[in-house]
Formats: C-alpha cells, sequence, structure tokens
C-alpha cells in the first residue's frame, strides 16, 4: 500500500506542486506557493490578497483565500466568503477548459453574494459582481480555448 502525503496534524494533504490553477505537478517540479490553509486574516486582508492572486492569474490560490474566511469567519457571512470562493472556482473551472463546471461555480457562487447586494459588505459592489459572474456564465460555453484567467477574474476590491 502506497504511503499517502500527510500534513503536520497527521490529516491527508497532497504534497505534490501545484501550477496557478491548482492542478498537481510532477513531485520535484516547481509549482507556484500554495497559499498556507487556515489563516485568518481581517476581512480586508483577505480581499486584497484573493484579489492579487485573481489578478495573477491564480484563481484557485484565491479561492483558497476566500475558504479561510468562509471557515473562520462570523456566520452572518458565511455565504458571501463561500459565494466569493465558489466565484474563483468558477474562473478556475474556465481556465482549465471545464466550461460546464465554470458555468455551475459561477452562478451558484453569484447566488450565495445576491443576499448581500444592498449591504455592500467591505465596499464589494455585490450586484456588479453577480453581472459579471452571470456574463462570464453565460458566455464561457462559447470559448474555443480556455480563457486566461488574469484576463476573465472580477474585481472583488471596490
Amino acid at each position: 500500500m502506497a504511503k499517502r502525503d500527510r500534513d503536520d496534524a497527521g490529516r491527508p494533504r497532497n504534497a505534490r506542486p501545484r501550477d496557478g490553477l491548482g492542478r498537481p505537478l510532477p513531485y520535484g517540479a516547481e509549482g507556484v506557493p500554495r497559499q498556507p490553509e487556515g489563516v485568518t486574516r481581517t476581512p480586508q486582508e483577505t480581499l486584497q490578497e484573493a484579489q492579487q492572486l485573481l489578478d495573477e492569474g491564480k484563481p484557485f490560490h484565491a479561492h483558497e483565500v476566500f475558504e479561510d474566511a468562509w471557515k473562520s469567519g462570523p456566520d452572518a457571512e458565511r455565504r458571501l466568503w463561500r459565494g466569493l470562493a465558489q466565484l474563483a472556482v468558477g474562473v478556475t473551472h474556465a481556465a482549465r477548459g471545464n466550461r460546464t463546471g465554470a458555468a455551475a461555480l459561477l452562478r451558484r457562487g453569484a447566488d450565495n453574494i445576491a443576499p448581500y447586494a444592498d449591504q455592500r459588505p467591505y465596499g464589494i459592489d455585490i450586484p456588479a459582481l453577480c453581472d459579471w459572474a452571470s456574463t462570464l456564465a453565460d458566455s464561457v460555453s462559447g470559448h474555443k480555448t480556455p480563457p486566461d484567467p488574469a484576463a476573465i477574474a472580477p474585481r472583488v476590491l471596490p
């Protein structure tokens, strides 16, 4: 039986390096540094770090930043952070060429953030983000080749 990779706490965790879209690379290959998991950031730090990763074409890694906020933030904001993570995963799927998965995650993410539209949490323009997600979800099926993730990334910062 093959030995499984484990993190410092003994939980299963794939130690293979990853590319900017989160795809595993062969052991020993040079990958993109992974975002540490379980980091507690302020909402503004979360948005800034995730936006930088999105702008760099690393939506999978931005998703991990949003996921930390989703798991550690207040219950009243769980859908917001989960929805933002789903939008980042939608971009990841689009850039990987998974059109069906991209559209589904973009729509699911928009559905999760939509209830916050009147609140503009942390200055996020929720209606514009929902419009962006809907437009991308509708257009992704027409992409002949996977799009550049940095070119289709959303603006989450005000």
